[in-house]
């Protein structure tokens, strides 16, 4: 799409601690089978570009969900929902842009934005699925 930087990146311009990146996987994964479990399908994950990345893309029956998996396991500055800034945010439709750029056949379909929020330890987590957490305009 004009304007977008939407080449793949292979690996992220810095590589996070192998543990960090296991942790995140497994939220990941977590978060993929709450939403799976909530009757969503799978359409990609890890999609990376210049401009961002998208944990998750799910299809809620015919909706496009980008889908940002935030976990925290102390919440002293708030919990995850909020380290979605704005920021953040423009990442993430930055990131969309060039998703929807490659698929075309979903470009013309609903889209939202959806943040799963992870918050605590393992035993258990608190998980805050936030539909349509913001707006792409």
């Amino acid at each position: 799409m004009a304007g977008w930087r939407c080449s793949p990146y292979a690996t992220m311009s810095r590589a996070p601690a192998i543990d960090r990146a296991r942790s995140g996987a497994a939220w990941e994964q977590a978060a993929l089978r709450h939403l799976q479990a909530a009757g969503l399908s799978l359409l990609g994950s890890n999609e990376r570009f210049r401009v961002g990345e998208i944990d998750l893309v799910m299809d809620d029956r015919g909706t496009v969900v980008f889908v940002e998996v935030r976990y925290r396991g102390a919440t002293q500055f708030g919990g995850s929902a909020v380290s979605v800034d704005a920021h953040k945010q423009r990442k993430l439709i930055a990131a969309a842009h060039c998703y929807l750029g490659a698929n075309q056949a979903l470009a013309r379909k609903p889209c939202r934005f959806d943040v799963l929020a992870v918050d605590g330890s393992v035993d258990p987590p608190v998980i805050e699925w936030i539909r349509n957490a913001f707006d792409a305009f």
